[in-house]
């Protein structure tokens, strides 16, 4: 359901189960948080097989969940967003396909969101008296704005590549979204972190600048940089 494979300097993270749209149960997200939170490539590629990238939870699952089981169904979720985002390894979410629901938010924690001419984005949840609880009403408005994460999520309406690009969802649409891991990958390692890690910062100013500078330091110093 989860496969992995570690090639030069990238591991690539494929949601495999097509025939279900790759529709994530409790143990698949706990597989795929293992194979962020493992990995030690400097680039992960979170994709999906077949004709979509993640239609979310799996329907039959939540159908099942008591109270109790869908406050830790959630925090599943939450865990896998929250490892993407605190990983070392730069995520590439690459989206071919339809992204719905929970797919949409694991997406929303990757570093970069890369869509083909074929993704489609939604968030149905509202259409059936729910709505995406894996970290989504945090992500949505930091990343598209108050007023699109309110259109998106009140609406459930499904947006195509260009208007997903045109709100920030997807930051570009390539019919080969691989090539950005390669891209990536002509990049020092150390820096790529570094630069993830202090655009994840939302410490005060006065914090954000002091490890802003100590990080550099420390790069200026591992690579030696100097005149001649």
């Amino acid at each position: 359901m989860i496969g992995v494979t570690d090639e030069a300097g990238v591991r690539v993270v494929t949601l495999d189960r097509p025939e279900r749209r790759n529709a994530l149960t409790p143990d698949a997200l706990d597989r795929l948080e293992r194979a962020i939170t493992t990995a030690e490539a400097p680039i992960l590629r979170l994709r999906g097989a077949g004709s979509a990238f993640c239609a979310g939870a799996d329907l039959d699952d939540v159908a099942d969940l008591d109270r109790e089981s869908a406050e830790a169904f959630a925090g599943r979720g939450q865990r896998v967003g929250n490892a993407i985002e605190d990983s070392e390894s730069v995520v590439v979410a690459e989206i071919d396909g339809a992204a719905r629901g929970g797919g949409v938010e694991i997406a929303l924690a990757c570093d970069l969101r890369i869509g083909t001419p074929r993704a489609t984005f939604a968030e149905p949840g509202v259409e059936f008296g729910l709505f995406g609880a894996w970290g989504g009403t945090r992500r949505l408005p930091r990343i598209l704005g108050l007023g699109d994460a309110l259109d998106l999520a009140l609406s459930g309406r499904v947006l195509d590549s260009e208007a997903a690009l045109r709100i920030g969802l997807v930051s570009r649409i390539l019919e080969e979204p691989a090539t950005v891991a390669d891209e990536l990958a002509a990049n020092d390692p150390a820096a790529l972190r570094t630069l993830k890690e202090r655009l994840r910062d939302d410490a005060p100013r006065t914090v954000a600048d002091r490890r802003e500078a100590t990080a550099f330091a420390d790069l200026v110093a591992a690579a030696d940089v100097g005149p001649g």
